[in-house]
Formats: structure tokens, C-alpha cells, sequence
């Protein structure tokens, strides 16, 4: 924003509802932004720790209940100069950064026990079955515990130097599968089913050659029929292992479409049960997001928009609106502009408010190693204009901001729920 379209106020005369710009460098406040409306007392409070006598503030972004002072003309400059602010202040910005640091490596790091338990029962499931149902089993019931608790639950994306892309696929399924049937109303019974059926749907893989278990869109008729019978191979698998019917019947079905048009059993809507429709769209979005050709890979947000418009008679109408509101229109990974014409890439969404994502942002004062997470819903005078290919960013942009090429995804637990007290 301009200069021109803001006014200086003491502090003295801040209030809740105005619109501030702190003219501080990103180590001298504590706050995420250094320009947001002033939504708690405590806000005020923090602001007149900071050194300064007065802040520029937007009458038009304002929503106060009375006029405030205009101390603009007979301000010099030397009254709103910063006082170096005090050492807790810095801290407190560092101690945030930490935190975030933290969770994500707490992400990061349970991410990789499943991908190892996923690889070992990859490994393994021809020569110990038993075995590795139960590693499955067990995994399963660990994310249910995690995501199925008295805690919202966000979608989280993870950098993309996890691993074979193939475990990545199937660890993605799993998690975005799991968290639709959550979202769905699905019993825990069922969310463990699609979890288990999720985890090992393309476990038939191992059964094909390497160049043969990614899709291609080039196959030859030879190859295509080849690459799918991997269901026939996980199905096959499934039954050795000891999987239940419910469990083997997703696995066979997950690349069936409602309108017939799926594989192998060109089966109808009416013949593949809301279980077996969740792991298939589930698994159609991930390859949309993460082909085998990575420079063929479309953003999150357009996965969504193409399933949305041009896929939905493949699958269930209230499946779908189920998943685009739990992946928000900006699903994590999803580049965008802010509506003050920033740009931002989404890291989380939380799939109980998925319009207000967790964004990084950039900022050419901030290092990019450095930068917050703002949450927008802490920021509600914060939007999202619309979403760009990652090409379209200009280059320092780009740099900054490291769109991943390949879409990985995990979760992290949330505020608690509120729960409304029950009559006695």
C-alpha cells in the first residue's frame, strides 16, 4: 500500500479493529506480518513494547466503532524511528520460527517410519504375508489414534526428497484416504479398512518390471494391459496375507470408475461401494499431481478443478465435494496470490477450515529459511486472489519459494476441538 493511503497514530490511541503497518525490520516485532488488523487487546499490549511512539494505519482496511486522532501533520520523523526493541521481543519471533521448525520435523520424521515400514513390507509380503498385515495393521491403527482423536487434524505438505516415488504414491493414498473417510462419517472400522486397503493397493507392483509400474501415457497396448494387471498381482497379495473381503474388495476396485470406465471389471457407481470410490479418487488425484513424467504434473488446485469439471462422472457427486472441501480450493502445494498481490505457497490446510490455509509468503526482507507459516485465519483481512502455475512466479519469487515438483503429503494434529457442554 502506499504511503499516501495511510495515516499515523500514537500508540497511546490504538484500538481493536485498525488496520496498523509496523515500519520495523522482521526481527524487531514479534508478529507474523509487519501489517494487520488489530484483532486482540494483546496486540495493542505487544505493539507498545516495541519502541515506537506511533504506526501508520489504513482508515479504508480499518473497522473501528469511532474516528481516531490523525497525528499525521504535525509528526516529525524522528518521533516514529524505531528504538532498537528489547531482546524477548526478538526471542519470541526466534522461539515461533523454532516451533515451526519443530513440527515440521515431527512430520518429517514420522513420515519416514512409514515409509520404512511401507518399504519393509514391500520387501517382504511374498515371503512373510502374516507378517506384514500385521506391521500394516499396526501402522494403520497408530494414524488412527493420531487423527481420529479429540484434535483437529491439517493437511500437511512435506518436502519431496522422501523416497521412491512409488512408496510416496502409496503413503500419499493413504493419508488423504483415511482423512476423506474421517471426513466422510465413516465408523473408526472402516477408516482402518480403507487405511489397510489404501497402504497396500499397488503392493502387486513388485510383480511387474521396474519400467512397467509407473503409468505411462506412451504404453503400448502390450504394455498397458501389463501395467494393469498390478490389481490382479495386489489383489492376489491381499488374499495371501490374510486381508479381510472389505480390505481385498477396495484393492480390486481402486482403479474402477462409477461410470464403468475404470479396470478390470468396468464395474458401475451402483456396484462399488463409498469405500472403494474414496481410495479410487484418491489415488486419481495423487497421479494427476505426481505422473511419472514430473514436467507433465499439474498443481493441487488444478487437480481438484479437473476432477471437479471433467472427471465427476467417474465418481460419487458427494464423495467429491467431500474431498474439495476437505483439500480447501487451495489444497497444500497450491502457489497463490494473496489479495494484496504477494504471493504465497500453501504448506497446510486444516480440513475443519480448509478456506483459511497456512501459507508461507515471501518477503524479500526475510530469508527465505527464516520466513514464518501465517496462518490465515489469524488474518482474516488476508485473501487469496487466485491460484498460478509455479512458472508463472517471477524467478526470485520461484527461488524463494521452492514449489515442490512432486506433491507429498502427511498430517499434524490441530487445536482441540470445541465440543458444546452437554444438560445434566
Amino acid at each position: 500500500m502506499n504511503n499516501d493511503d495511510t495515516r499515523l497514530i500514537d500508540i497511546a490511541d490504538l484500538q481493536i479493529g485498525l488496520y496498523v503497518f509496523l515500519d520495523l525490520g522482521w526481527m524487531q516485532h514479534p508478529f507474523p506480518l509487519n501489517h494487520f488488523k488489530i484483532q486482540h487487546q494483546s496486540q495493542i499490549d505487544t505493539i507498545r513494547t516495541l519502541g515506537v511512539h506511533q504506526v501508520r494505519y489504513s482508515p479504508e482496511k480499518s473497522n473501528i466503532a469511532a474516528d481516531v486522532p490523525d497525528t499525521s501533520e504535525n509528526t516529525s520523523t524522528e518521533t516514529v524511528s524505531a528504538i532498537p526493541v528489547e531482546l524477548d521481543e526478538k526471542q519470541q519471533r526466534i522461539a515461533i520460527l523454532k516451533q515451526q521448525h519443530a513440527q515440521l520435523l515431527s512430520c518429517d520424521r514420522r513420515f519416514n517410519e512409514a515409509i520404512a515400514i511401507y518399504k519393509d513390507i514391500v520387501n517382504n509380503v511374498a515371503e512373510q504375508p502374516a507378517t506384514c498385515l500385521k506391521n500394516a495393521e499396526k501402522l494403520i491403527s497408530e494414524f488412527i489414534t493420531d487423527f481420529l482423536g479429540q484434535n483437529e487434524v491439517s493437511i500437511r505438505l512435506l518436502s519431496e526428497n522422501h523416497g521412491e516415488k512409488n512408496l510416496l504414491h502409496s503413503l500419499n493414498v493413504t493419508i488423504l484416504s483415511m482423512l476423506l473417510a474421517k471426513s466422510s462419517g465413516l465408523d473408526t472400522q472402516q477408516v482402518q479398512d480403507i487405511g489397510i486397503a489404501a497402504l497396500l493397493h499397488d503392493v502387486g507392483k513388485i510383480m511387474l518390471p521396474d519400467r512397467i509400474r509407473w503409468h505411462d501415457k506412451d504404453f503400448t497396448p502390450a504394455e498397458k494391459n501389463l501395467y494393469e494387471s498390478h490389481v490382479a498381482h495386489s489383489l492376489t497379495l491381499a488374499k495371501k496375507m490374510g486381508c479381510a473381503s472389505n480390505i481385498q474388495q477396495i484393492i480390486a476396485q481402486h482403479h474402477e470408475y462409477a461410470d464403468g470406465s475404470g479396470y478390470p471389471m468396468h464395474v458401475t457407481d451402483k456396484d462399488i461401494p463409498i469405500p472403494s470410490q474414496i481410495v479410487s479418487l484418491i489415488n486419481t488425484y495423487d497421479h494427476l499431481c505426481n505422473p511419472s513424467n514430473p514436467s507433465a504434473s499439474i498443481t493441487p488446485h488444478e487437480a481438484l478443478a479437473i476432477i471437479f469439471a471433467k472427471m465427476r462422472t467417474k465418481f460419487n457427486t458427494g464423495t467429491i465435494s467431500r474431498f474439495v472441501h476437505m483439500m480447501g480450493v487451495y489444497p497444500p502445494g497450491s502457489v497463490i496470490q494473496l489479495n494484496d498481490q504477494r504471493y504465497a505457497l500453501v504448506i497446510s490446510v486444516n480440513s475443519s477450515r480448509p478456506l483459511k490455509p497456512k501459507v508461507i509468503i515471501y518477503d524479500a526482507q526475510v530469508p527465505s529459511d527464516e520466513a514464518l507459516i501465517v496462518d490465515l485465519e489469524e488474518h482474516p483481512e488476508i485473501g487469496i486472489q487466485r491460484s498460478l502455475k509455479p512458472l508463472q512466479l517471477p524467478k526470485l519469487v520461484f527461488d524463494y519459494l521452492s514449489p515442490r515438483k512432486r506433491a507429498c503429503y502427511f498430517f499434524e494434529r490441530g487445536r482441540a476441538i470445541e465440543t458444546t457442554p452437554t444438560a445434566s
